[in-house]
């Protein structure tokens, strides 16, 4: 747990360092359409820097009274490549903490995932990106060893209409080279959202992670969740930022997964034009 917290902390503080050039530009707080912002940031190819720490408490299943924690820190920065096209870089960093038998726990670094979306400049009224994506075998904690460095493609399709925001998040990561023997990164993610904005920065959204590992046992390779979250986005000490609460249910999982997921999400926000 002791490793858990010094990684927390050694990326926080590289979030920090990384934005420290925006903070002075940090608008002041009448000055921000905080409904705009929060559909700027619930397109994943928006022209937006956003900072999302995502804290995961998966419970009950087949971990009972035990809890599988999981932070996910979630870079995404965009890039312009020409006048008419950008790129957009999403990282994801997991920070793990896995309930083992006798009372043990396993806590460490997971597998980390980068995605380049292309995407349009100026987009019309369907938003897309495509890219590729990339898996690296970083993970430290013994449970979550892949050893696979996997590639693939990642695709994102995105409609704003009024206050709704909906789209599709979709990724296939095939194994290239594998040192760790089983298991191997063959995975397929799906995330279909849905956002309803209410205004003053309010939201309702639905954003299941679906996934399917393909390198698992038959009738064990897809994890479905349901559920809805809440979401606002403000502006705290001159700057913007959202929260949200979501819960899911897992109607799908595999064998030794959890049964449900509470999440609590924190985004800084960084605009790369005024609102």
């Amino acid at each position: 747990m002791q490793e858990l917290r010094l990684l927390a902390v050694t990326i926080a503080l590289t979030a920090s360092t990384a934005v420290a050039s925006h903070a002075q530009d940090a608008p002041a707080p009448g000055t921000v359409d905080t409904t705009a912002l929060a559909k700027q940031a619930q397109n994943p190819v928006g022209d937006l820097i956003s900072l999302p720490f995502q804290f995961n408490f998966n419970t009950g299943g087949d971990l009972g009274d035990g809890t599988l924690f999981n932070l996910n820190f979630q870079p995404v920065i965009p890039f312009k490549l020409t006048e008419n096209w950008s790129a957009i870089s999403r990282t994801i960093i997991p920070i793990d903490s896995i309930p083992g038998p006798d009372n043990q726990s396993f806590s460490g670094l997971g597998d980390i995932q980068e995605q380049f979306f292309i995407t349009p400049a100026k987009p019309g009224r369907i938003i897309w990106g495509l890219g590729p994506a990339l898996s690296l075998p970083t993970a430290t904690a013994p449970p979550l060893r892949t050893g696979t460095w996997g590639a693939g493609v990642a695709a994102v399709v995105v409609k704003m209409t009024g206050p709704w925001v909906v789209g599709t998040l979709m990724s296939q990561f095939w194994p290239m080279t594998d040192t760790g023997g089983e298991p191997k990164t063959d995975l397929f993610l799906v995330q279909p959202f849905v956002n309803y904005n209410f205004g003053k920065g309010y939201a309702l959204g639905f954003a299941p992670s679906i996934t399917a590992n393909w390198d698992a046992p038959s009738g064990q390779e897809w994890t479905v969740p349901l559920g809805l979250g809440l979401s606002r986005t403000t502006v705290f000490n001159r700057r913007p930022m959202s929260m949200s609460v979501q819960y899911y249910h897992y109607v799908e999982r595999p064998d030794g997964a959890a049964g449900q997921t509470l999440r609590f999400v924190v985004t800084l926000l960084y605009p790369t034009a005024p609102h």
